[in-house]
């Protein structure tokens, strides 16, 4: 353990907190008010990393900026990137990805939690029937920009983008996911059992055989729980035929992008879902799914649930669980008494909708 984090050990905890862009600049912000609400033991220090900041004197990452947070932080809550005034978005490019490849946060934890039925656009769901968890390799795939351009322009204009998977990346995802799915358990108490591993290996030969044999020789590890698995495009149909089938799925980079989109529309939509960036025992990123959403910011309108459920996910990971309890039951609250924002059925403003979970906390 290194000095700075060692010193704040049986005191505080301490976050980093980066707002970014567009709406991450509002539901960031309730965010951190919920968690003060709780009265968890965490200090909280803001950073300007985003478009502004760019646009100002065209810096993305300060230097040596993710040491510094791996060194001085336990967690890191992040806003949303984004800015339709930085064409190339490449100040997103280097906070974001620049953030999981550099801090190697290789586990990208996405919960798929169905708060209230009128939530879902499937017809006869209940809560109970979608709760499962998508783990997505997040360090590795088409997301490392490996390929290029020849010819461009031309009428032979040729691309080719590499996905790239290596035994370490592969395997140690799928343990990662057999791990969770041993050590948690759904809403309503029961354990999981099954972790499904995701790929198109029919197709994508080369990787796709990677990822079956690695699969097949971990999962025999783990006699107790089940081993499934489906293409990702069968994945797709069955997410929206009967989700309740699923415990733990676990996918390479860019399938695990695609799925769970599809699964926070299961949810009631981008704005209720909470993800984690992870590389177990190390410094860790915490972000809401949702995006910058440019159209809606500045205007009060974006659902502040997401990164206040991120916060939750963020707390329980250091482990505050009753803090994290308390949040999620607030939340479950609002939702089911329309004490949201219009996309979710009520008629409350961001800071609004914030503030009623913050009072609910502090109760």
């Amino acid at each position: 353990m290194n000095a700075k984090k060692q010193a704040h050990q049986g005191t505080k905890k301490r976050i980093a907190v980066i707002p970014g862009d567009g709406i991450g600049k509002e539901v960031i912000p309730q965010a951190v008010s919920v968690i003060k609400a709780t009265g968890a033991a965490v200090e909280t220090a803001d950073f300007d990393w985003g478009a502004d900041r760019y646009l100002r004197d065209q810096t993305t990452v300060p230097p040596d900026g993710f040491t510094m947070l791996a060194r001085d932080f336990d967690a890191i809550l992040v806003g949303a990137f984004g800015d339709p005034r930085v064409k190339t978005n490449i100040h997103a490019k280097e906070i974001l990805l620049g953030m999981r490849f550099k801090m190697d946060l290789y586990a990208n934890v996405r919960p798929v939690r169905l708060l209230d039925g009128a939530l879902c656009p499937l017809k006869g769901v209940e809560p109970k029937d979608v709760d499962f968890v998508v783990l997505r390799e997040n360090t590795e795939g088409v997301y490392t920009d490996a390929g290029g351009v020849f010819k461009q322009g031309t009428p032979d204009e040729i691309a080719t983008q590499e996905d790239i998977n290596t035994r370490k990346g592969v395997e140690r995802i799928i343990r990662c996911a057999f791990e969770y799915c041993h050590k948690q358990s759904k809403l309503n108490g029961s354990p999981r059992s099954k972790v499904l591993m995701c790929d198109k290996s029919n197709a994508m030969t080369h990787a796709g055989g990677l990822w079956q044999r690695v699969f097949k020789e971990v999962s025999a590890e783990y006699p107790k729980i089940t081993a499934q698995h489906m293409y990702v495009d069968a994945l797709c149909m069955q997410m929206v035929r009967d989700p309740r089938q699923f415990d733990v799925i676990v996918t390479n980079n860019m399938f695990g992008d695609i799925i769970t989109d599809l699964a926070a529309g299961l949810q009631g939509g981008l704005g209720m879902a909470a993800s984690g960036n992870i590389h177990p025992g190390r410094t860790s990123m915490f972000e809401p799914v949702h995006g910058s959403a440019p159209p809606i910011a500045g205007k009060n309108e974006a659902n502040p649930f997401g990164a206040i459920l991120t916060a939750a996910m963020m707390l329980r990971h250091l482990e505050f669980k009753k803090e994290s309890d308390k949040i999620e039951a607030a939340v479950l609250e609002a939702v089911r008494h329309k004490k949201t924002t219009q996309d979710i059925g009520g008629v409350l403003g961001t800071k609004e909708a914030g503030e009623w979970i913050v009072r609910r906390v502090s109760e």
